[in-house]
């Protein structure tokens, strides 16, 4: 039983832990049951009944594991690590919620609640198929929820719980030093805690609030098609599984893609990337699992409709999983810390991510092995001018591109397992970009002409007849639209515009056709459709945004700035001082601290220059956060418009006091070198501005968002600054908590003046002040970079209408499984 220490509650937690183990025990009981229902005749019945009951235990477990978690986030009790690591009293609800997913526990109950939801939706749409399949997806469950265990087994420690005590994490000599140093202070240790951590700002934006359950949606629905597999080779219904699955496979790429796709906006809308794909190793560990799974979606679709690729059909959709847990094994192994933007550091599970991968990969290889003589797999070679041979050779291309993605991001991996030392590429975008185009023309070309093509066999002459207007179209587009943009010399460019556009066509006109008598083919044209239009508004964008930033000096008078930007891409402003950029004149107006983010109002105007008449006006709102560890973090504004956006962030800025009223930091680099000097009570100190004299100290000092417990020591010193016939006031903070000092800065902004109380000296009757003055003639400043993205509509219009062609798709397979017992 735990102790208890003054001001925890703990039941909460134990109710929680309890939840996390029933839910590993149920599952575990649910795999059992499965497995011996699936092999029994005589008791299936029986165990099918337990499987049932254990599984959803599982999953009310699962809720009750949620609802606390959310519960203790909620009212702030930051006795728990995960809710100090991970939230703040001054997040709003919405993040609050992002907070709930930021961690590793919080993500693997998110794909494990997910999970659940997906294996009761099974027990009562499965039909013959539940036993197997649910065996499968039971036992995942129980890896799954074995991450939430957190407990020591035989001197290994399985999973980490979210309902850890503060005072019990492994790393807290990191976190909190001082206060669990301190033996005295541990009993008490709550009195400390003023406030959590708070939410990572690159992840205070709303689209995080839900890409993240969309994405975990995604990747929890993988396992169904995984298992369904698994299920036809153990129980040797070879050829079954294909219907009842299919809709299954659709429902995870669309999911899953439209999660990947969200995190682009994320990217777009809150990350200074300067676009919406970064190929990021994070990035890349999601897109690679949904690569694979759409070349399974289209062999699966050839063999069902003429019997070949069998193999290559089933294989796809093991490998597919299988890349989803190894996703899961780059991101929370620790492994990509020093490679990637977003992911999660090590908690000391890469042992069990590894068996997780290990083991999920054994199984199909396996019942592969064993069953590999009495598969389905034809010896007759496919037709040239077949559709099955084409959907074969999309998908060989398909794979082979993520092979490149695969070992390119696994580079990191290889290192640490075979002591190597290769180095990942220094500019990812170009390298991938480079490698991806080609692939990218091969998989759209055939997923335009393709649709021309019948299962088996098709006459030539009636096929070409059809392509030779779509070919016709596509070369006059694309000629316009690299006249339009203005990209002569890209021939990659112009190659997948090509590729692109005749993917477009060729699939509007089998859509036309789908309209009539071929309605069945609706789906995949617009799914294709939009594909394209999402890849060709991508190929634009990037080949063709450029920055109107532009600094003809290529100097920015801020120090080291070059070291992190480009000075002749940004431009520096000065508060109410316009500045022309390209065809706008833009002005910082003004700013909003709504804690802790500051928001610039930056006003764009394009003003005609003969009548001086105001053309175009729009004004724009980026933002920055000035984080502990992190610095500061600036998150875009872009103005929308038909043809084009213009997307804007703050690359440096003169930070105000309030951004920084905590511990040991300021913006000290916006003043001259500070005067410290001793003071007494009625001593007077010659400033520029004015004379400054000292007052007596405030024993009872109050500052926003600062909690002054009882053993406490505070005192506040006041300070007055008069210049002609006004005084200007301001109380610096000197704070001891227990054997923490903080001192707590205060700004005279009219005046330039910030004022430290930084020391007592008892000895000598006096303290320590420490005054900062800004250099002469000082403003208020940003520095920001804009740049234009033509047509970037295409990229997010093209998701939509692809997520439109997979629900078609979906309603037509799941009529075709009804039909499927």
């Amino acid at each position: 039983m735990d102790i208890q220490y003054a001001g925890e509650t703990l039941l909460p937690g134990q109710i929680g832990q309890f939840f996390i183990v029933l839910a590993f025990g149920a599952s575990l009981l649910s795999a059992i049951a499965y497995f011996f229902a699936s092999n029994s005749k005589e008791g299936e019945r029986s165990w099918q009944r337990i499987g049932r009951i254990a599984f959803l235990s599982n999953w009310f477990a699962i809720i009750g594991i949620g609802v606390i978690l959310f519960y203790l986030i909620l009212n702030h009790y930051y006795e728990y690590y995960y809710v100090w690591s991970h939230s703040s009293k001054s997040l709003p609800v919405y993040y609050i919620i992002s907070s709930f997913w930021e961690g590793q526990e919080g993500s693997f109950w998110l794909w494990a609640f997910w999970q659940a939801l997906l294996g009761a939706l099974l027990i009562w749409k499965a039909k013959s198929w539940e036993n197997p399949v649910m065996a499968v997806v039971a036992f995942s469950q129980a890896f799954l929820t074995s991450m939430l265990l957190g407990v020591e087994v035989l001197g290994s420690r399985i999973g980490s719980s979210p309902f850890i005590l503060l005072r019990e994490a492994t790393n807290l000599k990191e976190s909190a030093p001082v206060i669990f140093a301190d033996p005295e202070n541990v009993k008490n240790y709550l009195k400390f805690i003023v406030d959590g951590k708070g939410l990572n700002p690159l992840l205070q934006n709303y689209w995080m609030v839900i890409h993240p359950p969309t994405l975990f949606l995604g990747f929890a629905a993988m396992i169904v098609p995984f298992a369904y597999g698994i299920a036809a080779l153990w129980q040797k219904r070879y050829k079954d599984w294909i219907k009842p699955a299919l809709p299954w496979t659709l429902f995870a790429v669309m999911i899953l893609g439209t999660g990947i796709i969200m995190g682009s906006f994320w990217a777009y809308e809150a990350l200074n990337f300067n676009g919406f794909w970064a190929w990021d190793p994070v990035e890349n560990a999601s897109m690679i699992p949904w690569l694979t799974l759409i070349a399974a979606v289209h062999v699966m679709i050839a063999y069902k409709n003429s019997g070949h690729a069998y193999f290559t059909a089933i294989a796809l959709v093991f490998i597919s999983f299988v890349l989803v847990l190894y996703a899961s094994f780059l991101t929370r192994s620790g492994v990509l810390g020093e490679t990637s933007v977003h992911s999660f550091t090590d908690l000391g599970m890469f042992g069990h991510l590894v068996l997780y991968n290990v083991v999920f990969l054994a199984i199909p290889v396996v019942l592969l092995v064993l069953r590999w003589k009495e598969l389905p797999i034809t010896t007759k070679d496919e037709e040239t001018y077949s559709r099955e041979f084409w959907l074969f050779i999309g998908s060989l291309v398909l794979t082979v591109a993520c092979i490149q993605v695969i070992f390119s991001t696994s580079v990191p991996v290889f290192n640490k397992a075979f002591g190597t030392n290769f180095t990942p590429p220094i500019d990812k975008i170009k390298y991938y970009n480079q490698w991806q185009a080609p692939f990218a023309v091969i998989v759209t070309l055939v997923s335009g002409f393709a649709q021309y093509l019948k299962y088996r066999r098709t006459d030539a002459r009636l096929f070409y007849s059809k392509l030779v207007s779509a070919l016709i179209f596509s070369v006059v587009i694309t000629a316009a639209v690299v006249y339009i943009t203005k990209v002569y010399t890209n021939t990659m460019y112009i190659v997948l515009a090509f590729s692109c556009i005749f993917a477009i066509l060729a699939n509007a006109q089998i859509l036309t056709q789908a309209l009539g008598s071929r309605k069945k083919l609706a789906g995949s044209a617009v799914a294709h459709i939009g594909f394209a239009m999402l890849l060709v508004g991508a190929l634009i964008a990037a080949a063709t945004s450029e920055s109107i930033s532009i600094n003809a000096s290529n100097f920015i008078p801020v120090k080291d700035f070059e070291k992190t930007a480009k000075p002749g891409e940004n431009i520096m402003l000065v508060l109410n001082e316009p500045k022309k950029m390209g065809k706008y004149t833009v002005t910082y107006t003004g700013d909003t601290t709504i804690a802790p983010n500051t928001f610039y109002e930056l006003s764009f105007r394009e003003i005609d220059d003969k009548t001086g008449e105001v053309k175009e006006s729009f004004t724009l709102h980026p933002q920055v956060q000035v984080n502990e560890t992190m610095g500061l973090i600036a998150s875009p504004d872009t103005k929308h418009f038909l043809t084009k956006d213009i997307y804007t962030h703050i690359t440096s800025a003169a930070i105000k006091e309030e951004h920084q009223d905590h511990e040991g930091h300021s913006d000290d680099e916006n003043y001259k070198a500070p005067r410290i000097v001793k003071v007494a009570a009625g001593d007077t100190l010659h400033t520029s501005s004015g004379i400054l004299k000292v007052g007596e100290l405030n024993k009872q000092p109050t500052a926003k968002n600062l909690t002054i417990a009882k053993d406490d020591l505070a005192l506040g010193l006041p300070v007055e600054v008069t210049v002609a016939d006004k005084s200007y006031k301001a109380e610096p903070i000197f704070l001891m908590k227990g054997n923490n000092v903080f001192d707590f800065a205060r700004k005279i902004d009219e005046l330039g003046i910030k004022v430290r109380f930084s020391r007592v000296l008892p000895e000598e009757k006096k303290v320590e002040l420490m005054v900062y003055e800004k250099p002469q003639q000082s403003k208020d400043w940003i520095v920001f970079t804009a740049k234009v993205f033509p047509y970037i509509n295409l990229y997010w219009s093209g998701t939509v209408v692809m997520v439109v062609g997979f629900v078609m798709s979906i309603l037509r397979r799941r009529k075709e499984a009804a039909r499927t017992v």
